[in-house]
């Protein structure tokens, strides 16, 4: 009859200072997988684990934890007993040393016998872990091994921490585990809210912790359950005002890390702000005051703003009012900062780009224009687009960086200089890549919606690539300090997302030829090519597409990227056919047998004369027909019909493989049979090099 172990529920919680907002999640998260890891290493399993994360706690609780882990037995084998006797038939150093290793006394040694003879044994019954013993390691090793950028200290103590430790909970099911967790003695109260409840409550079980904590310490431990709390306070909020609380979920997470009882207030602020660009009140209000902002049914910003206020106020109006009164000044500076800015056009900056180094040895923002304006004029005409409204969104794109606004809203630039080159009446196309040059900005971002905005962006990243690399300035492992991988899938994106049939080596050739204050290195070109096209690798990965048909692909040496992804889906689909292995298989073996005789191959072409067997002439009569009905699908760059139409060849290629010898004693037949297969292989490596499959 087996016994059931016991189980029981754990609890922890390290209470501390306001720990970091935008880290608590990360903090509370490997804290969670630092005591799981432990338990499980010790094999004591439990049925399911719960987070908390506040802002001045981090806890956990573990829900049927076995008392005591499986217990195991230790076997050990000492020396044979040649070894371990003497000729008298006592013990040798060997056979003493074997006992003392193990701990005991030379008389508790068994023996065994295996293949090669008898020899020592010792074989010793372990416990499990125990959890009451377990739990305190666990806690303070994932205490330890927290991802913390920067620790500090208090106190006159030598410990470190993320904050200062104040109290620590230990619970297992109604006992307090007995430690000492960063200086501090475990106990089995926690401490309600800083302003409603500063003080110490018990927590008689773990069950109990979040009722307890939420109804007698005004805290909502629960860190998912407070953040749909906010969303919902937001929301309705939002709609009391008549309009639509536009919900940022960084923003979200980051008050929901400030607040342990949050309460949603809206405020009000002078309608006259309006005239300032929305998205720098919006950022003040984001960036400063951590306000949600609200929008009419239009999409328009309204003269409101939701806060989140961490204690629930016998008088709220004041609390609003507070809050009014400090965001006037901050949205006054936006105005201020706008309307100084409006004083001059965009175009009488540029002088003074040549103020601000871009890159040491690269020169200054404004050599930098200048080399856009020669290369994104080259690369709108190449998509049919004006090459004036490219190089004049070129000659001002830089210039905002230089606006009071972006130095105050550094999140602007781009979208300050769009505000500023509508005032100064410029096209709305270069109003447009004003923005646009910086799209995409991330991944899943938008692309330009203009040519010229389209031209500019390419023409940025390629410039940048072009001089870091030129500069011998390449990403190794993870350091990327100029963010050039992502400016690299940028180039890819807008080339094959927008339908580009640009080659990347041209476009490369391109950004090279232009006006550099240095000599750029000799390998720039190649090593930025391949750099550029191993990106492929990650993004098709992200796909599911196997990398090998990423490579088939690569082995043709094709640098127009639009091109690269057409025959990738091919290809892919391709590789996804019941026969498909089986033609990459045959495909490889056609491959070694070329290479094998490529310096002893005389005929390019078939001689139907020389064909002998049946198999040879049915396989020829069929490359021919395949050939001529495919090579339409091909030039029109539908790949994945051109080589779903070749694939039917299979049977013809196997009965050719079955009942043909190409190596024949007549050299004639040889020939005409080695350029019968070239002539297979080609029809397969217009698209790919299918044998890599």
């Amino acid at each position: 009859m087996s016994t059931q172990l016991s189980t029981q529920d754990f609890l922890v919680e390290i209470g501390t200072e306001e720990l970091p907002p935008k880290a608590l999640n990360t903090l509370a998260k490997a804290f969670q997988a630092g005591i799981e890891a432990h338990l499980k290493g010790k094999e004591l399993s439990f049925a399911s684990s719960k987070l908390f994360a506040a802002p001045r706690r981090l806890a956990l609780r573990i829900h049927g934890l076995q008392s005591q882990g499986k217990s195991s037995k230790v076997e050990k084998l000492g020396p044979y007993a040649k070894v371990a006797f003497d000729e008298k038939g006592k013990p040798t150093k060997a056979a003493l040393g074997f006992a003392r290793a193990n701990g005991i006394e030379f008389e508790q040694v068994g023996r065994v016998t295996d293949e090669k003879g008898e020899r020592l044994y010792y074989a010793q019954d372990v416990a499990g872990a125990n959890a009451t013993s377990e739990l305190p390691v666990a806690v303070s090793d994932a205490l330890a091994k927290l991802p913390i950028a920067k620790r500090m200290r208090w106190g006159s103590s030598r410990i470190e921490f993320v904050r200062p430790v104040h109290w620590v909970l230990m619970l297992l099911d109604s006992k307090v585990i007995e430690a000492n967790i960063l200086g501090i003695k475990s106990n089995y109260f926690t401490k309600g809210h800083r302003f409603h409840a500063n003080r110490e409550i018990v927590i008689t079980s773990p069950a109990a912790y979040e009722d307890t904590l939420k109804e007698q310490g005004k805290v909502l431990a629960d860190y998912h359950e407070r953040k749909e709390l906010i969303r919902r306070q937001v929301i309705a909020a939002g709609e009391k005002l008549g309009g639509v609380a536009v919900i940022d979920e960084d923003l979200l997470d980051e008050v929901t890390s400030l607040n342990e009882w949050p309460t949603a207030l809206a405020g009000n602020f002078d309608a006259l702000f309006l005239d300032v660009p929305s998205e720098a009140l919006i950022s003040s209000m984001k960036e400063h005051q951590k306000y949600f902002h609200v929008e009419d049914k239009n999409g328009k910003l309204m003269p409101n703003f939701i806060t989140i206020c961490n204690i629930e106020s016998k008088d709220p109006q004041q609390v609003i009012h507070g809050n009014e009164k400090v965001i006037r000044p901050r949205l006054a500076d936006a105005k201020f900062f706008w309307d100084t800015d409006l004083k001059q056009t965009l175009e009488s900056r540029v002088e003074k780009l040549s103020t601000v180094v871009w890159v040491q040895k690269l020169g200054t923002l404004k050599d930098k224009s200048q080399r856009l304006q020669t290369l994104a004029a080259k690369i709108s005409a190449a998509m049919g687009g004006d090459d004036k409204l490219a190089a004049r969104a070129a000659l001002l794109c830089k210039t905002d960086l230089l606006s009071n606004m972006v130095n105050e809203f550094s999140d602007l630039q781009g979208i300050a200089g769009s505000y500023y080159a509508q005032q100064d009446g410029e096209h709305q196309d270069v109003c447009a890549a004003m923005v646009e040059q910086y799209k995409p900005a991330f991944s899943g971002d938008v692309l330009p919606a203009t040519v010229t905005g389209l031209a500019l962006a390419l023409a940025d990243r390629l410039d940048s690539l072009v001089g870091l690399f030129g500069l011998g300035q390449i990403p190794t492992g993870g350091k990327d300090p100029f963010a050039l991988r992502r400016a690299s899938v940028g180039v890819l994106r807008l080339l094959v997302e927008k339908d580009l049939k640009l080659d990347l080596s041209e476009l490369i050739d391109w950004a090279i030829d232009n006006d550099w204050p240095i000599e750029l290195k000799a390998e720039t070109k190649s090593k930025l090519s391949e750099y550029m096209l191993d990106r492929f690798s990650a993004w098709y990965q992200d796909e599911n597409i196997p990398a090998v048909v990423f490579q088939a692909v690569r082995a043709k040496g094709i640098t127009q990227p639009k091109d690269i992804n057409q025959r990738v889906q091919a290809v892919n689909a391709f590789y996804k056919l019941d026969s498909a292995q089986a033609l990459a298989a045959a495909n490889k073996r056609v491959s070694n047998i070329i290479a094998k005789n490529d310096a002893h191959m005389d005929a390019p072409q078939v001689n139907e004369a020389l064909l002998q067997e049946d198999a040879e002439k049915v396989l020829s009569k069929e490359l021919i027909a395949k050939g001529l009905a495919a090579q339409p699908l091909f030039d029109s760059g539908q790949y994945e019909e051109y080589l779903l139409s070749l694939a039917s060849l299979r049977a013809s290629i196997d009965d050719f493989f079955d009942n043909v010898m190409v190596m024949a004693d007549d050299e004639a037949v040889k020939q005409n049979r080695l350029a019968l297969l070239n002539q297979l292989r080609n029809l397969f490596l217009q698209v790919a090099d299918i044998s890599l499959l």
